[in-house]
């Protein structure tokens, strides 16, 4: 409805009343102008309504939905089910041409402007969550390990002659696929225990460095979140390392935009030394499905190199959820969940310590990672490796998701390379343990009641031992005490 539509509506109905309605539209609009206008997050979250509007008006922008469009093309935005439709509010088109994912589409300009909307309000955020020097960044319809392949693909044109990759080591299988599928090859960095930390190996890198040769590595690709007890890697460290050698450097932050500290280590590393990208995954980070990623930088041209190395146009669906929901949310009410997040990793720590000190185990002391916990399993350990990985069993089958059980001398081969003690990121961590996260969205019940299941998970397993050991009989020195001189 536009002022010439309601001016023909007063004939039809009372003016006061159109006028009102008319300003209630104003206030949408108003909205709306100012997302254009800024390009940054609404510090408020907007209603349904004005979302629904908003994508409505892209939506009749592209051109598979003009009235009398008569399309005679490969690809003209046509949908065979009418539910698929509504699901993308018939932006259909998808994000990018075959040469750039940011490029802008001419059948589709709600589509574009979609997508650079998109990406203008994920930079905003990106900001606002600590990394306030970072100059550029995109959504691209891919997980992170495969966003982290594109950005080595990258690279690969810049380092032609280049085929290491040093990677101080985090025990998860796409990080590490994601260099092979590059065609790359990873040089793992093992870790150093400093207590009961899992911490950066600098010397290594270094050592690697003058062996390997600074111009035979594409790049040093760190983590900032991970799995307790191995914490975010030292950043600023490595960053002036890669300064230092001139080698690119390429950062995992998976889930690392929840963590004020996580992001404030990569802000540091980007002002005292050499970060070209950091990668997010959208779905950890902001509670949408998955299949989305932001991949951001400090050197706009490298960010825009990235961008075009993507084959052909993309799914505009992660751009579109992760739009909704932060226009729903406002700057406002994702810095919320984020205090919420923070408040409630000290509950579970208080939580988890004191149920570790039940039964004998201990919170392993990782003062360095700000999202995930772990707790000992020793007693466990000492009954039967199976009842270690039985706990794990026992609490899924009890659905308590998220919860990673740790036994000790796992073995895997991940893509040709074996990995000893795998989970723990280490070859040989001291202890068995148990991970719990307060990642963003998670409450107050949910802690209640993993403690709870938790808590029963255990007392049933060392039930279990207790009965097991009094049905083996006496143990060696006992029968010992028992013989008469």
């Amino acid at each position: 409805m536009n002022n010439e539509n309601f001016n023909l509506s007063e004939k039809l109905v009372s003016s006061s009343y159109v006028r009102q309605g008319l300003q209630a539209r104003r206030g949408h609009e108003q909205l709306i102008r100012v997302l254009l206008q800024q390009g940054k997050c609404p510090e408020e979250g907007w209603s349904e309504s004005t979302i629904e509007l908003f994508l409505n008006e892209l939506a009749v922008m592209d051109s598979n939905n003009f009235l009398g469009n008569c399309g005679v093309g490969e690809r003209e935005g046509r949908v065979a089910s009418s539910l698929v439709a509504r699901r993308h509010y018939r932006l259909i088109h998808g994000i990018g041409r075959s040469g750039d994912i940011a490029a802008v589409q001419p059948k589709a300009a709600g589509s574009s402007l979609l997508n650079k909307i998109t990406n203008s309000v994920v930079l905003d955020v990106l900001k606002f969550t600590g990394v306030r020097s970072v100059s550029s960044c995109f959504v691209v319809p891919m997980a992170t390990g495969m966003s982290l392949t594109l950005c080595f693909l990258t690279l690969r044109h810049r380092r032609p002659g280049a085929r290491y990759i040093l990677w101080p080591r985090i025990d998860q299988k796409s990080c590490f696929k994601s260099m092979v599928t590059a065609g790359f090859e990873p040089v793992v960095i093992e870790n150093v225990l400093e207590g009961d930390e899992l911490r950066t190996n600098l010397e290594e890198v270094e050592r690697k460095i003058e062996e390997l040769g600074a111009e035979n590595i594409l790049c040093v690709h760190s983590t900032t979140s991970c799995f307790a007890p191995r914490v975010p890697d030292r950043l600023e460290e490595l960053a002036v390392l890669c300064a230092k050698h001139d080698i690119p450097h390429i950062v995992n932050n998976a889930y690392g935009m929840q963590s004020s500290k996580s992001m404030h280590l990569i802000q540091q590393g980007a002002r005292v030394g050499r970060i070209d990208a950091f990668i997010q995954s959208l779905d950890k980070n902001f509670m949408v499905p998955v299949g989305g990623a932001i991949i951001a930088g400090f050197d706009e041209n490298f960010i825009k190199e990235i961008s075009k190395m993507y084959p052909g146009r993309a799914s505009a669906s992660p751009s579109l959820d992760v739009l909704i929901t932060l226009l729903t949310l406002g700057a406002n009410g994702y810095k919320k969940l984020l205090a919420e997040r923070k408040e409630l990793y000290g509950h579970l720590a208080q939580e988890l310590s004191a149920l570790a000190e039940r039964h004998g185990e201990r919170l392993l002391h990782t003062p360095h990672n700000p999202i995930s916990l772990a707790m000992s399993l020793n007693h466990l350990q000492k009954h039967s490796t199976a009842a270690v990985t039985q706990l794990g069993s026992m609490l899924f089958t009890r659905q308590v998701s998220g919860a990673r059980v740790v036994p000790l001398g796992v073995e895997q081969t991940v893509s040709g390379h074996t990995f000893h003690g795998f989970m723990s990121h280490a070859d040989a961590y001291p202890c068995p343990y148990l991970n719990a996260a307060s990642a963003i969205g998670i409450n107050k019940d949910d802690i209640t009641l993993c403690i709870k299941r938790l808590e029963k998970c255990l007392k049933s397993l060392s039930k279990e031992a207790s009965a097991e050991k009094s049905e083996s009989g006496p143990a060696a020195e006992d029968v010992e005490d028992q013989t008469v001189p």
